[in-house]
């Protein structure tokens, strides 16, 4: 079975009306693939997605069916595909990612440092890089499979799409985000910024792809959070960080990983999983 398409850390197989997306080990870091693989990264990533989807299943979603042995054949017959995969509705993507920020970091953080504004919109002097932000903001981006996507403001995408689809969109996004953040605050976990996407099946619109993973969202931890730094993330940021003391020039080929950092990053997977099962599981008793 070939994939019908290939990204970075996914494959995307093609079943009638239906897809499977299978999340691979494959690791990349500024838009680079390594040969090296994180072991069960893509189990993990998967299985933290589908408990947040099952959360929020009273929001339509793309999800058909997660159990290997319910997925048809030949796929079901295949254990690499166990945990690891979800069949899902063929969906007409809305190529926009639609980004949630409780703290200002990343992209937003040094938009803000050179201009004073996020997402084209001006802010306050003084905010400090990973300061809590007043409320929960809404800073969509144009989705670009190839490369980073693009940073919009909030009246291009509603000109872009229409105010009806971009109001749903809006709304839904921070819903899930602030949702998510609140119960996450249990566990001791700070849901910094995330991402959601969206499309449309048989006319409504539905969340697809992946949520609340640490491929799309900035986790911090409680105990190590602090403003005017980068605090340590479950996402690859242990790679970055290792990666920025090289003389890399982060064009292929990757550099050879070491061991230890290989397994830094499968541990740090494996201890977010557990957290957000625990506060999940918490929530619903």
């Amino acid at each position: 079975m070939n994939p019908t398409y290939v990204g970075k850390v996914r494959d995307v197989y093609e079943h009638g009306n239906a897809l499977i997306l299978c999340s691979t080990d494959r690791i990349s870091a500024f838009d680079v693939v390594f040969d090296e693989s994180i072991t069960d990264k893509g189990i993990v990533l998967n299985q933290i997605s589908n408990m947040w989807f099952h959360f929020f299943q009273q929001v339509p979603n793309h999800i058909i069916e997660t159990t290997l042995e319910n997925f048809p054949l030949p796929f079901r017959d295949n254990s690499y595909f166990k945990d690891r995969s979800v069949l899902v509705k063929k969906c007409k993507r809305i190529d926009y990612e639609c980004v949630v920020r409780g703290y200002l970091s990343g992209s937003a953080y040094k938009e803000y440092r050179q201009t004073g504004k996020i997402a084209s919109l001006s802010y306050p002097l003084g905010i400090r890089e990973s300061e809590k932000l007043a409320e929960p903001i809404f800073t969509p981006a144009i989705k670009n499979d190839s490369g980073h996507d693009q940073n919009i403001s909030e009246s291009q995408m509603q000109e872009e799409v229409g105010d009806e689809i971009f109001q749903k969109l809006k709304k839904t996004s921070l819903y899930l985000y602030e949702t998510a953040a609140a119960i996450l605050e249990q566990e001791d976990l700070i849901l910094c910024d995330t991402k959601f996407e969206f499309g449309f099946y048989e006319g409504e619109i539905i969340l697809i792809d992946e949520l609340l993973t640490p491929d799309s969202s900035r986790y911090w931890d409680k105990s190590t959070y602090e403003t005017g730094i980068s605090p340590p993330s479950y996402d690859k940021q242990i790679l970055r960080n290792y990666l920025e003391t090289l003389s890399w020039d982060k064009s292929p080929p990757a550099p050879k990983l070491p061991q230890d950092i290989i397994q830094k990053m499968q541990n740090k997977y494996k201890d977010l999983e557990k957290r957000i099962h625990k506060c999940l599981l918490e929530k619903s008793v």
